[in-house]
């Protein structure tokens, strides 16, 4: 029988599908639908979905895993040469890569730790304001523990360096095959969402560009306990997540918020002293043993200037100087007036929001006012987009304007690198940044959409609560403001909601008992 995410009627009644249906993308997304012809067409009533060898599971680790392969074959001419040889190779080519460069650059080719002093250029000078790794304890561990699988091939540095880079991409495989697999069992009615991380452009283009999946399958391995009513082994996951990277420790807000709401606070105590017991028991021991060393990350983000891809970069080009100590006032003003908004949206949306769609817009927020962005923090907000908002036309319209920034940055390197200046103008790269930036804006107005009007959010087609909200999911409203203040307040003399669970039922007070069917 074919599996809907669409309620069927039976005359007058609405019959909502058994809780352990998968919903079939090509049911429901006409994209789905079309690029299923691929294949031979949607699945038919007689269609065997999860019963043999090939599980959704295996299916998404198997594409996730040709997917981040072509991304490697998109490195191949850096690998060859364009790391080692040319000015520009690496730019003109698209294929620049972090990792190799910091074998050497910050000292693991010498065999130093990732907490030891940087060793001094071949000058004899060493940068003040770069003397240890810049990156957190457990993302600087997963380097280091990559260094210590390198062969040394010889002692030559440019062999040390790719097969670094080959180690390291077998890592980061490894995180991208737990990172589907986490998106997968987060929406477990919805396997084939993840689908959009597994086949996501921006996915192959960035994967080994930097260490980022780490933090990303954490963060979605995070996601998928809190959806299994599992809130200290998600608290855990966050800590961890945010001794990798600094981003994940925004999913408390969401959580906290949704937690508030819902009179859930004690499953939020127990997921936040988790997250913060995790990160203390990775990050205390570095601090304790060289606090120079582990203080140079949080040093770095707050005295780093515009960088690449923010449009703080577009003002300091168009104002011809930089912002100065007023940019982190300014970051931190917007963000905070984000969240603010974010946590309005949360208590007085007629109906409460998803824990994905928060998520992604608390992340989307640090992603658009940031200093700085890299090509590969595409990757934080992939998973959660897809949790979001499983729609393939609007998550190909966001990944083509990401594509486009991809190739625009390493282009405008190119420009500013060669004496020639062949690649992209000051101009041209500021239009690639709004592109960037319109793209993410797009996909959050979609899915504030999607939370203002809960008959316009797919995953709620079929009467879904918050797949992804564990504890969350179908509870009552205990705290709420607004609109959804007013609603309730409205139930008191209308005590039973329409009967259905359909797209008429969005506004009615969560919790409220219905007649039987």
């Amino acid at each position: 029988m074919t599996s809907s995410a669409h309620e069927e009627s039976a005359g007058t009644e609405t019959v909502l599908p058994p809780a352990d249906t998968v919903v079939v993308p090509a049911d429901e997304d006409p994209v789905a639908a079309a690029g299923s012809e691929l294949l031979g067409g949607p699945p038919g009533r007689r269609a065997l979905l999860g019963v043999s060898w090939w599980t959704p599971g295996r299916v998404l680790a198997l594409i996730v895993i040709a997917v981040f392969a072509l991304g490697m074959v998109q490195k191949s001419p850096c690998y060859s040469s364009g790391w080692f040889f040319g000015a520009t190779t690496q730019y003109t080519h698209a294929c620049y890569s972090d990792i190799p460069h910091l074998f050497s650059g910050r000292g693991f080719a010498q065999g130093l730790l990732h907490k030891d002093m940087i060793p001094a250029g071949a000058d004899g000078t060493r940068d003040p304001n770069m003397q240890y790794l810049e990156y957190p304890v457990l993302t600087g561990l997963f380097m280091q523990i990559a260094t210590w699988l390198t062969p040394r091939s010889g002692n030559l540095v440019p062999d040390r360096e790719q097969w670094f880079w080959m180690v390291n991409a077998g890592m980061l495989m490894i995180c991208a095959v737990v990172a589907v697999i986490a998106v997968m069992r987060t929406h477990r009615r919805r396997p084939w969402d993840a689908l959009l991380f597994a086949l996501a452009p921006a996915l192959a283009l960035n994967a080994t560009v930097n260490w980022d999946l780490l933090a990303v399958a954490l963060t979605a391995m995070a996601m998928a306990y809190w959806s299994a009513r599992r809130p200290v082994g998600a608290g855990v996951l966050i800590g961890l997540a945010t001794a990798a990277k600094l981003y994940p420790v925004l999913l408390l807000l969401p959580l906290l918020v949704l937690c508030l709401r819902a009179g859930r606070m004690r499953d939020f105590s127990r997921a936040a002293a988790a997250a913060v017991g995790a990160w203390l028991l990775v990050d205390v021991p570095v601090m304790l043993w060289n606090s120079d060393g582990w203080w140079t990350f949080y040093k770095f983000s707050s005295t780093r200037k515009e960088d690449f891809g923010s449009f703080w970069l577009i003002i300091q080009e168009l104002r011809g100087q930089s912002l100065g100590p007023w940019l982190n006032i300014l970051i931190a003003a917007l963000m905070i007036l984000s969240c603010a908004g974010i946590v309005w949206l949360a208590l007085s949306a007629p109906h409460r929001p998803r824990f994905a769609q928060l998520a992604f817009l608390v992340v989307a927020a640090f992603v658009l006012t940031n200093k700085v962005y890299s090509p590969q923090y595409v990757l934080w907000l992939i998973p959660l987009a897809a949790l979001a908002r499983p729609r393939w036309r609007d998550f190909l319209i966001w990944q083509s304007c990401e594509v486009v920034y991809f190739l625009g940055v390493w282009m405008y390197l190119a420009y500013i690198s060669d004496s020639k200046q062949h690649g992209l103008s000051e101009p041209w790269y500021r239009l690639v940044i709004l592109v960037h930036i319109f793209g993410t804006l797009y996909l959050c107005a979609l899915v504030v959409r999607d939370i203002l009007l809960p008959d316009r959010d797919p995953v709620r087609w079929d009467g879904s609560d918050d797949p992804s909200g564990g504890v969350l999911d179908g509870a009552p409203d205990r705290f709420v403001l607004g609109e959804a203040r007013w609603i309730k307040e409205q139930a008191t003399y209308a005590p039973y909601a329409p009967a259905g669970g359909g797209p008429e039922d969005w506004l009615a007070p969560q919790g409220t008992e219905k007649p039987a069917l």
